[in-house]
């Protein structure tokens, strides 16, 4: 496959952490909601490997290329073009930022909508700050120790020492690389405020997080649910910054259960 449609089907390199469940793939993805799925900053198709299975009994399933431009708004309009008319739309972490953009872009292609651990406060000064810190060790050299001190942050603390975790963040920032890394945290340090259009968001909305996150505090979970109409919360326990290999069944449950109701 050439063109845009394999450039938005960005296929991880290497092993991933997959996991079997038994859920029923008789629907006739035909007829289905297709499921765009947005990574994280550092994150690639992997992230979303433990879990993809179930959510194709729903629908056909696409991970969305967000490491070719450093602005949300282009980020954003390219994933848009290459997308179908509408689909169901999750971002973990900075893909959540990316999917509060491209509700502002175009509310009407969404049909549902998925915010993983993310939040929808701008950079603070200190975290801008941080971020600036970080670009110039990445430019200098320092990626993979940069990946190594974010990994602690990432996961549940009883998860610190899981070697196939650090690997898997690791091999996700390889598919990812440097230079794509610094241009995600330069998109991420400008972004815009999107707590004043949470009340403008009228599709059904999973917030999913969970109960330790250290990255981004549940609290800020809590925060989007309360402004976005009907929109449904869910916290799963012992569960950090990256519930899809932390805590797959019980993500693919609140997952599948946000596509399967009304």
């Amino acid at each position: 496959m050439t063109g845009p449609a394999a450039d938005l089907i960005w296929l991880a390199r290497g092993r991933g952490r997959a996991q079997q469940f038994s859920y029923n793939l008789g629907v006739n993805l035909l007829d289905s909601m297709p499921i765009l799925l947005i990574p994280g900053l550092g994150g690639s198709p992997r992230i979303y490997g433990p879990v993809e299975a179930a959510l194709w009994a729903y629908g056909p399933v696409t991970i969305a290329n967000h490491v070719r431009d450093d602005n949300m708004g282009a980020i954003a309009r390219r994933i848009l073009a290459e997308a179908p008319p509408r689909f169901a739309l999750a971002g973990h972490s900075m893909g959540g930022y990316i999917a509060f953009e491209i509700m502002r872009q175009a509310p009407d292609r969404v049909a549902r909508l998925a915010l993983i651990n993310t939040q929808a406060r701008p950079d603070s000064p200190e975290a801008k700050q941080r971020r600036t810190a970080l670009i110039a060790r990445i430019k200098a050299g320092g990626y993979r120790d940069v990946l190594d001190e974010l990994f602690p942050g990432f996961v549940h603390p009883s998860r610190h020492g899981d070697a196939a975790l650090r690997q898997l963040v690791h091999d996700m920032g390889e598919d990812v690389g440097a230079d794509a890394f610094v241009g995600q945290l330069t998109a991420i340090m400008a972004r815009p405020d999107s707590r004043p259009t949470l009340a403008n968001i009228r599709c059904p909305t999973l917030v999913l997080t969970g109960d330790t996150d250290n990255t981004l505090s549940n609290t800020l979970s809590v925060e989007m649910a309360e402004g976005i109409r009907a929109a449904k919360l869910v916290v799963i326990p012992d569960c950090g910054h990256l519930p899809q290999p932390e805590k797959p069944r019980e993500t693919a449950d609140a997952l599948t259960a946000w596509l399967r109701n009304a």
